[in-house]
């Protein structure tokens, strides 16, 4: 009986589903839906042109056969370029190609954080698909005016020469230029290395790199642990100049989902003087006038709308941040060149790297007369007023006085005084690569040169002299280093405690090689 009854209740169900989807279908007037589609005219290294779009809107993302996509780059009256974001070798003349009516837009999320991905989010790293919660497009408008706050909270990189002399914030954009082979990876390296403890979630955007140089960054990130707190986007020389054009703003709009939400970024483009060779080739394979180098006349548009971009929220918009490192290399140390000059006057400050000062083994190179700051030292500590406040002019003149003293036997001992100094104070600024200092002991070795310690010490036992110096002040006295990276001000009897285990540092250096060198 029980189960007669259980194949009623199936039958009566089933009856009941029948008549419902009847009614569905009854109900359904098949239609004909218009698609507009294009036809390949051309295609070459990176580009393609279509015919038959009519209403196609200008950064449009189309998709050609094979599931490879494209974006609308011109819109003329008989024909579209395309930019390609994948390898064209499978595309031909007379290929159908379909309107996505969206955006080029990007993953975006925590699910980003510890990979390695490609200008369209796509992975890298054989860690399987990013798994993200949201998508910008990667052209978005820049924060309003009135939604900006000042700049007033320090981006520590760990390098000393940068943080005392040309210090940068949080929202600024510091430019980072200099010949080829010279260091200005490892800076930007380094200073994400120094962002481990900080919260600050770091981007790095390899733009036109060999793919060998990539892998050697990635592995030096891994190593001292920043992955977790880092993305890499990569868009190789190796790849389509599409991908290479993209790419940064791809990287921009995965650190405004962060910034939104509150938090600090950091966006590091290295660098942009690819990015800009790959649009002047996109440009000139799509017919658009050149100008001045061959370069398209909006190429300074195309950083500026990134770059503008980097800024801090005020409280009431997020509270968050985007600090940007651009990356330009110039050629024979002319830095009066067209990209060089153009991204001088986007950025909030540049810092230079003389190849002078690299191959006389001065590491970082950081040429203090030509770098400046125009926003960070607002932003910081005031430790660093403290200790370095007239250093950097001092530095300045030292270097301006080296060079004068070479055409002159006799000096006076005013002017050997100041010679002296400034070579101890340069071998305060060296320092070794991927090793960033934490702020007491950077202020703790500032303090002990400045105030005329390590005067008595050879110049080559400088560097030795200087770890005793940070080691005794971290190790005696926590309490002053906790008021350092407080931000609090320092008294004079801070100073005085500082400068007395500095001394007793010093001396217990000089009483041990005594000791060893009877």
């Amino acid at each position: 009986m029980e189960e007669r009854s259980d194949e009623g209740t199936l039958r009566r169900c089933l009856d009941d589903t029948v008549k419902r989807l009847d009614r569905v279908v009854s109900g359904t007037k098949p239609g004909l839906r218009p698609e507009e589609v294009g036809v390949v005219t051309f295609v070459g290294r990176g580009i393609a042109r279509l015919s038959g779009f009519d209403t196609i809107r200008s950064e449009e993302l189309v998709r050609f056969p094979g599931n490879l996509y494209g974006l609308v780059f011109n819109v003329d009256p008989d024909e579209v370029g395309i930019i390609m974001l994948d390898p064209t070798e499978r595309i031909r003349a007379g290929d159908i190609v379909h309107r996505t009516g969206r955006v080029l837009d990007v993953p975006v999320g925590e699910a980003l954080l510890g990979r390695v991905v490609d200008a369209l989010g796509r992975p890298l790293d054989n860690m399987g698909e990013v798994r993200a919660t949201a998508r910008f497009p990667v052209e978005r408008e820049a924060p309003p005016i009135m939604h900006r706050d000042p700049v007033t909270v320090p981006l520590q990189t760990g390098i000393k020469a940068i943080d005392a002399l040309i210090p940068i914030g949080r929202g600024q954009r510091e430019l980072i230029l200099g010949d080829r082979q010279i260091g200005k990876t490892t800076i930007a390296l380094d200073t994400i290395i120094n962002q481990h403890d900080k919260n600050v979630i770091c981007i790095y955007c390899a733009i036109g790199k060999q793919s060998s140089d990539v892998a050697k960054s990635i592995a030096i990130l891994k190593e001292h642990g920043a992955m977790g707190y880092s993305v890499v986007v990569v868009a190789s020389g190796e790849e389509v100049p599409g991908l290479q054009f993209v790419a940064p703003y791809a990287a921009t709009a995965m650190g405004e989902y962060f910034m939104e939400k509150g938090r600090d970024v950091l966006v590091v483009y290295d660098d942009l003087t690819r990015h800009a060779r790959a649009y002047r080739e996109l440009s000139l394979l799509l017919r658009r006038p050149p100008g001045r180098e061959a370069f398209p006349g909006d190429i300074f548009y195309i950083h500026s709308r990134m770059l503008e971009r980097s800024t801090h929220l005020r409280a009431h918009y997020g509270g968050g941040s985007l600090t940007a490192l651009p990356i330009i290399e110039t050629e024979a140390q002319d830095i009066s060149s067209y990209i060089p000059t153009n991204l001088i006057s986007i950025t909030d400050g540049q810092i230079y790297l003389s190849p002078n000062l690299f191959q006389k083994g001065i590491l970082p190179p950081i040429d203090v007369g030509k770098s400046v700051s125009r926003v960070g030292g607002k932003a910081q500590l005031p430790a660093y007023r403290a200790v370095a406040g007239d250093l950097r002019i001092a530095y300045s003149q030292f270097e301006e006085l080296e060079s004068f003293s070479r055409f002159g036997t006799r000096l006076d001992e005013d002017t050997k005084r100041r010679l002296e100094r400034g070579w101890r104070v340069r071998e305060i600024l060296k320092q070794p690569q991927y090793r960033p200092i934490p702020v007491a002991e950077q202020i703790a070795a500032l303090m002990a040169v400045t105030s005329g310690v390590f005067d008595d010490v050879k110049v080559e036992d400088v560097g030795k002299a200087e770890m005793l110096v940070r080691t005794e002040v971290t190790k005696r006295l926590e309490s002053v280093c906790t008021k350092i990276y407080e931000g609090s001000k320092l008294t004079m009897d801070d100073f005085n405690l500082m400068l007395s285990v500095a001394k007793s540092a010093v001396s217990s250096m000089a009483g041990g090689q005594g000791d060893a060198n009877p």
